[in-house]
């Protein structure tokens, strides 16, 4: 005979467990005995849940008449993860999923992601032969040393917009290899366009560059999406990058699709209180509960106008992995 027995139970997101918080529990976390318990969900799932069932209404976006499939959460921090929903599953290559309501409960998910993206962009910036003179103006004002970039950006872009200034300066952000939808670890980092100069102005403009190109990792990874079944009109960004406005732009700008921020930045923890108030019964469904929890809190739609340069980058940004792999192969030959 067994010493002990046990049995799987698998719940989905949101689902009450047990009788709720045992009364051990409750002592150590000073709550009350039998408070729900909900089921949970990783970080960054819990952050697509914290944004993606807002309520849009009003706010001129295609999405607020169609099927919340229609949506890709991009939670985008130190690396970045891309969440999409639908109905059946769909396989996409190099795009991890479907997963059965792993995210929201009776939708499939399927969950792209770039290795690194926050990092990369401190790596770029703290690593430039600049960055101690950045660091010192920045504090001077009394700002983040990305915040003044951006002001520094719009400084030396003259009459042009801002993402004009590297039609000459291109990188290919896999530092750490590629997750989605490549897969292919071996993948370096590129920059091309460098030239002998290494003042403020230089840097600004790999920063730049360097939030174009994970922009444009983000472009790769909805057409990956999109050629394999799903159909995705807006984006709803959270985590630390959403609060870079360059970042939010360049994405919205690079994608051409339309960019919705949560009024609470702190989507993760949105994301869990949905999952607790569904355990309390304070609300039937985690669908009721997105749209009546998350809020949207800015939109930034894209400049279409500058649509024909960022077709030609995006050229210029597969060309970069192509021929990387061109290289690749001639140094493995005989």
């Amino acid at each position: 005979m067994p010493m002990f027995q046990h049995r799987n139970q698998v719940l989905p997101p949101g689902a009450s467990l047990g009788s709720g918080l045992t009364p051990e529990a409750a002592k150590d976390l000073g709550l009350p005995p039998g408070i729900a318990v909900a089921a949970s969900l990783i970080d960054a799932h819990a952050g697509g849940l914290g944004v993606i069932g807002a309520d849009v209404k009003g706010h001129g976006l295609a999405c607020e008449g169609q099927p919340v499939t229609s949506r890709l959460a991009v939670i985008c921090g130190t690396s970045s993860c891309h969440m999409g929903i639908s109905k059946n599953p769909i396989f996409v290559p190099g795009v991890w999923g479907p997963y059965f309501s792993a995210m929201v409960p009776g939708f499939w998910l399927n969950e792209g992601g770039q290795s690194i993206t926050g990092k990369l962009i401190d790596h770029m910036v703290q690593g430039h032969a600049a960055f101690p003179e950045l660091q010192a103006k920045a504090t001077a004002r009394g700002q983040s040393v990305y915040a003044y970039l951006n002001s520094h950006l719009d400084l030396i872009k003259k009459a042009q917009p801002v993402g004009f200034l590297t039609v000459d300066l291109h990188v290919w952000p896999d530092f750490h290899g590629n997750r989605s939808p490549l897969a292919d670890l071996t993948l370096k980092g590129m920059v091309t366009g460098l030239k002998l100069s290494q003042d403020l102005d230089d840097l600004a403009i790999l920063y730049l560059a360097t939030v174009q190109a994970i922009a444009f990792g983000t472009r790769l990874i909805i057409e990956a999406m999109e050629s394999a079944g799903h159909s995705i009109s807006t984006l709803f960004l959270c985590g630390g990058l959403s609060k870079n406005p360059l970042f939010v732009q360049m994405h919205a700008d690079i994608t051409g699709l339309p960019v919705v921020l949560s009024q609470e930045v702190e989507s993760v923890l949105v994301g869990a209180a949905v999952l607790g108030a569904c355990a309390s019964g304070d609300f039937a469904s985690v669908q009721e509960a997105m749209a009546k929890m998350s809020k949207v809190g800015k939109v930034v739609f894209p400049r279409h106008e500058d649509k024909r340069y960022y077709d030609k980058k995006y050229q210029v940004f597969l060309k970069l992995v192509e021929h990387q792999k061109e290289y690749a192969a001639i140094m493995k030959g005989d």
